[in-house]
């Protein structure tokens, strides 16, 4: 049994997962987790607009960063590894990113690439799932990017078949189109019409006819999941594996958009830092919702807790 750490750097957030790994005689790692934390600290403030990070969004990461390498020194964690995606992909000064997490980590930040990224999302998404219900297209809609990946569960583990990370995400769709508060419906469509259009690159390189099952994770389904449960607070085991249909996801999403950024704060199953993005997360997931019972007859989305955190934990075990 080894104990390993994975830490994931998005647009949005960073999160930890600090977990045992023991490999079964199949061969495939199972996971039991430790310790799984998430922190908003908007690495991604202004990339899309500036194509560079700006340096209260580096120290937020910082202080962030600072108490996880804590938590791994307490846990007696034996291997790390640390990925950034989307934000630090596009900007021009990521070495400042890269050197500050060398100083306060002790070891390098990977940016992986979408596709890589996709595949790591897959391979932690469908560990709790019945392999009869594949094949599977699994999608991680995050603050700068979303990424679709098709494959199924064999018995040697995860087989992806196809996968594309395309620059559409919650916190880039908001600071591109919906400034008003709530949004106007000029804005809204605008930013439907956006993503509708970015998602269809996705669709072209990721064919999904013959999907059975449509899996979402991280922070904006797994939110949308709380708002959709009104959940009074966030409950990670009343989301996980928590099923929404078509209809329900457009009703949410039409009800965040149609919200102030104050309405929005009075949902407990809101966490703060996604108050002033969730809508347009939700808008993504419903244009996803659309073309997905257009391509492929899905009408329900199963969200799960886990995802590329699982993945690249299970990539160092």
């Amino acid at each position: 049994m080894a104990r390993v750490a994975a830490i994931d750097c998005g647009t949005n957030s960073i999160r930890l997962l600090v977990a045992d790994v023991t490999t079964g005689s199949d061969g495939v790692p199972a996971l039991r987790d430790v310790h799984r934390e998430t922190r908003i600290v908007r690495l991604g403030q202004g990339v899309d607009a500036s194509g560079r990070l700006v340096p209260e969004a580096i120290e937020r990461t910082r202080a962030a960063l600072a108490d996880y390498t804590a938590v791994l020194r307490r846990k007696g964690t034996e291997r790390v590894r640390m990925v950034a995606t989307s934000a630090t992909r596009d900007a021009g000064n990521r070495e400042d990113f890269f050197g500050m997490v060398r100083a306060t980590l002790g070891v390098d930040a990977e940016v992986i690439s979408g596709d890589e990224e996709a595949q790591l999302s897959f391979t932690g998404a469908v560990g709790d799932l019945d392999p009869d219900d594949g094949p599977f297209v699994v999608v991680d809609v995050g603050g700068g990017s979303t990424e679709l990946v098709v494959g199924t569960l064999e018995p040697g583990g995860a087989a992806v078949r196809a996968a594309r990370s395309v620059d559409i995400g919650s916190v880039r769709i908001t600071e591109r189109c919906l400034h008003g508060d709530p949004p106007t419906a000029e804005e809204v469509a605008q930013a439907r019409e956006l993503a509708t259009r970015v998602l269809d690159d996705a669709f072209d390189a990721v064919p999904v006819g013959g999907v059975r099952t449509w899996v979402g994770v991280a922070g904006t389904v797994t939110t949308l999941s709380a708002v959709a449960l009104d959940l009074a607070e966030y409950d990670p085991d009343a989301v996980h594996l928590s099923r929404l249909g078509r209809g329900e996801l457009h009703r949410v999403a039409e009800d965040l958009l149609g919200m102030s950024r104050e309405e929005r704060g009075r949902h407990g199953g809101i966490h703060p830092g996604r108050i002033d993005v969730i809508g347009g997360g939700a808008l993504i997931v419903d244009v996803l919702a659309t073309e997905l019972h257009a391509r492929a007859g899905v009408d329900e989305l199963v969200v799960s807790e886990h995802d590329i955190l699982d993945g690249i934990a299970r990539s160092i075990a």
